[in-house]
């Protein structure tokens, strides 16, 4: 599987904490960022201690980060704001190795890491989740000598109010929060209405991941393999399609989009257009759930074969994205039932690839 645990360790120290407001100073960085000029850092005569967790750690729709590394090959990465609900905001970092979850939230003058999900490759909206005890990773008054306790006796403190930063993409002055350990130094630098532009990692080796890129308005791009009948030669034919997700998109209306085209006509579709998803998600039991409108079946028009062909291809393509080997496919809220094939309440549809080719356009 996709993880490698020194990817862990190493992500686990690297707290992203990104976005932007929509003050005139990242409207003008981001503008300039598109005209490949360099942004200039925002030199604002605000003092640290009047600043809130919002001024160096703003959250915003469609920003995507890119930090490059030195001194390990996973140390470059991007994120992207799946979710951004309320005072929380769940980020997708990747890293080419993995795909990590966070969940962060601003609250009570301080800025809390709620949960952490390690390989998770699709998108589902985490932002709900409880945790009485989070992790601290800003805390106010934004003053150099505050500091505070991890749950793991670490000491994280604002060393620095006012260091210079250079990165790939400009120069930054920052906040300087410090995290000693038992074994290791983290030092994370935040720049006013950019985030975090800099994080450096020193144990026996020296890793450290700066900011390099930004882009505003983008989305976050997933190649899905989608699976195709054809009633014809009774084979599943299989493509790669591009899925564009913005922050707060809905994976079932994505995904609903998406199974109604045909890459061609040597292949069916999987649902009509008047079929809609009612619900889409992993569960704990590590299985989909499927909910198709009443249409998915009312304007099928397939035999019996052809049908199990359908329904095996979207069973193969959800199995795919969301990694599991069950699928189980209701309508209306029941059991699946047509005038071919009827299955019994909680009974999945397998991921199953026999007779699966690659489709040549």
């Amino acid at each position: 599987m996709r993880k490698n645990i020194f990817i862990l360790l190493i992500i686990g120290m690297f707290i992203l904490l990104i976005g932007c407001d929509k003050g005139t100073t990242l409207k003008n960085t981001l503008s300039a960022n598109t005209n490949n000029t360099i942004p200039k850092a925002d030199n604002s005569k605000v003092t640290t201690s009047t600043a809130k967790i919002g001024d160096y750690s703003p959250f915003e729709k469609n920003i995507k980060y890119m930090y490059a590394g030195d001194g390990n090959e996973y140390a470059t990465y991007s994120v992207f704001v799946d979710y951004l609900i309320g005072n929380r905001e769940q980020i997708r970092v990747t890293n080419g190795g993995t795909e990590t979850i966070k969940i962060l939230e601003n609250k009570d003058g301080e800025l809390r890491l709620i949960s952490s999900k390690n390989e998770i490759y699709y998108r589902e909206n985490f932002t709900f989740e409880i945790n009485n005890s989070p992790e601290l990773l800003l805390k106010q008054p934004l003053t150099k000598g505050t500091s505070w306790t991890l749950k793991d006796g670490s000491k994280r403190s604002i060393t620095n109010v006012k260091v210079i930063i250079k990165t790939p993409l400009a120069n930054y002055e920052c906040i300087e929060v410090t995290t000693v350990g038992k074994e290791s130094t983290v030092k994370d630098y935040y720049a006013k209405n950019i985030g975090l532009v800099k994080t450096l990692y020193t144990n026996n080796v020296e890793v450290s991941s700066s900011l390099s890129k930004m882009e505003k308005k983008g989305p976050f791009v997933q190649t899905v393999k989608f699976y195709y009948p054809n009633g014809t030669d009774g084979m599943n034919y299989i493509t790669d399609k591009k899925l564009s997700f913005y922050t707060n998109d809905i994976t079932k209306k994505i995904f609903e989009n998406y199974l109604r085209e045909v890459p061609n006509k040597n292949v069916g579709k999987l649902i009509s257009p008047n079929t809609k998803i009612k619900s889409l998600y992993l569960n704990k039991d590590n299985m989909v759930y499927l909910d198709f409108s009443k249409e998915f079946t009312q304007e099928m028009n397939a035999s019996s074969a052809y049908e199990s062909q359908i329904l095996q291809c979207i069973t193969n393509t959800l199995g795919d994205y969301y990694m599991v080997k069950k699928v189980y496919i209701t309508v209306d809220g029941r059991p699946y039932s047509s005038n071919h094939i009827s299955m019994k309440k909680g009974e999945a549809f397998i991921v199953n690839y026999k007779n699966s080719i690659v489709l040549t356009q």
